[in-house]
C-alpha cells in the first residue's frame, strides 16, 4: 500500500467497519523525547504512556522541523498500538505515532483538542 501525504490524494478504497475496528488507535502522553541522530531522515525517539492497559511504548517520529524536544513531553498524541514492532536503524519502534502533512509536507502531530485519559481508544 502506498501512502500519500498530498491533500489532493484520492480517497482510499472502501473498507468495512470491522476492518476499521482492527486498527487500535489510542491516545497517550509523551513522557520522554530524545534526539535520533542515527536515523536516515531527521527524527526524534519518543516514549509515550498509553495508560495501564497498553503501557509505555517507544516510537520514532519525523517531526523535528515542526517541534522542539522541550515542547514534546506532556503532549498527548494518537498512535496505532497494534502494529508489530518495527526496527528503525538500531531503534525498535513499537507504535506508529499519527500525524498529518502541513502545506510544506511536514508532519503535524494528531491529538485530541481536549485532554483525555491515556489509553483512550479512537472510535
Amino acid at each position: 500500500m502506498h501512502l500519500s501525504h498530498a491533500a489532493d490524494a484520492p480517497a482510499a478504497e472502501a473498507i468495512s467497519f470491522d476492518d476499521f475496528l482492527r486498527v487500535d488507535i489510542r491516545v497517550g502522553t509523551i513522557v520522554e523525547a530524545e534526539p535520533f541522530p542515527e536515523a536516515r531522515k531527521p527524527a526524534f525517539k519518543l516514549k509515550i504512556d498509553f495508560g495501564p492497559a497498553v503501557g509505555v511504548k517507544k516510537s520514532s517520529a519525523q517531526i523535528v522541523s515542526r517541534y522542539g524536544l522541550d515542547e514534546l513531553p506532556g503532549r498527548q498524541v494518537a498512535a496505532v498500538v497494534n502494529f508489530p514492532p518495527r526496527q528503525i536503524g538500531k531503534y525498535m519502534s513499537e507504535v506508529l505515532t499519527l500525524g498529518f502533512a502541513d502545506e510544506a509536507g511536514e508532519v503535524i502531530l494528531f491529538a485530541p483538542d481536549r485532554a483525555v485519559p491515556n489509553g483512550s481508544r479512537l472510535f
